[in-house]
């Protein structure tokens, strides 16, 4: 079984973050959507709700898993034996960051990354973003899925 992790804080879940999840299922038998936690971060929406929103959007797929970790990714991945990890790529700057984490990442563990684009039309897309306008009281809801629509 070829087994992912897409680790993330999801704060809150984007249609960006959607659209490579759907598209990941093409290439892993199952995706685990992987909640870092981070106490030094501070989040717009509480672990249970950013937990809900994956849940609530991924109910329906069953190839989807919704897990919540502390340290380095890597070892989770080891914990899962999933042996790749997904990320998105939005833009040049995303290449870069990401670029040297899997480089780190493999080095560590021997966990191969797979990076996928983000469809046109979504690369402007991120958490920060929706952060931004929900704060500011503007239409967030073509940015997120249904179940981020609170």
């Amino acid at each position: 079984m070829k087994r992912a992790v897409f680790p993330g804080s999801f704060d809150p879940i984007t249609l960006g973050h959607y659209d490579i999840i759907e598209r990941g299922l093409t290439l892993f038998d199952e995706i685990i959507l992987a909640i870092g936690v981070n106490a030094d971060k501070k989040y717009m929406f509480s672990l249970a709700q950013r937990k809900a929103f994956l849940e609530k959007t991924f109910a329906n797929e069953p190839r989807i898993k919704i897990k919540t970790y502390k340290g380095l990714t890597v070892e989770f991945c080891k914990q899962e034996n999933a042996e790749f990890i997904l990320r998105g790529l939005r833009n040049p700057a995303d290449f870069e960051f990401e670029k040297a984490i899997a480089h780190t990442n493999r080095r560590l563990e021997k966990i191969e990354t797979i990076f996928l684009l983000t469809s046109s039309g979504k690369s402007y897309i991120s958490s920060s973003i929706v952060r931004d306008v929900i704060r500011n009281n503007g239409d967030y809801t073509l940015l997120v899925p249904n179940a981020v629509r609170v």
